[in-house]
């Protein structure tokens, strides 16, 4: 998470066998060198996903990203520029938006009555290990 607010950190790694540890400092630009292929990937399951519901990415009117690796400005960068510059939306909590979705899904699933998802409607959940 450091890299996506600064342009270098260290890592460290406690190795408790024969006190041996493990100090390092990496930058921004090294560690997007390294995972370029990853990131790239996820264009991949978005170009499927776009495939998968029969539209095009022209149709998309509002880009709202989730989950922790979203904030990875690399990635971001690359999701703008497939949606050719559209602006990402920012303003949902990466990280509570998949744990909210989540919850109201295992509710639904346990036929929960309560106040708080009963004007909820589930229109489709999907998880992630079947979009792949």
């Amino acid at each position: 998470m450091n890299l996506s607010l600064v342009n270098e950190t260290s890592i460290e790694f406690e190795i408790f066998d024969e006190n041996i540890n493990f100090l390092s400092k990496i930058t921004r630009a090294e560690f997007e060198e390294m995972n370029e292929d990853l990131f790239r990937s996820t264009l991949d399951l978005i170009e499927n996903a776009l495939r998968g519901a029969r539209m095009d990415k022209s149709s998309i009117n509002e880009i709202v990203l989730v989950g922790g690796s979203t904030r990875i400005p690399k990635i971001q960068k690359l999701i703008k520029e497939f949606f050719n510059g559209k602006e990402l939306n920012r303003t949902i909590n990466c990280d509570e938006a998949p744990a909210a979705g989540a919850a109201i899904y295992a509710a639904t699933l346990a036929n929960d009555a309560s106040k708080k998802i009963k004007d909820l409607l589930l229109l489709d959940a999907t998880t992630h290990s079947l979009v792949n």
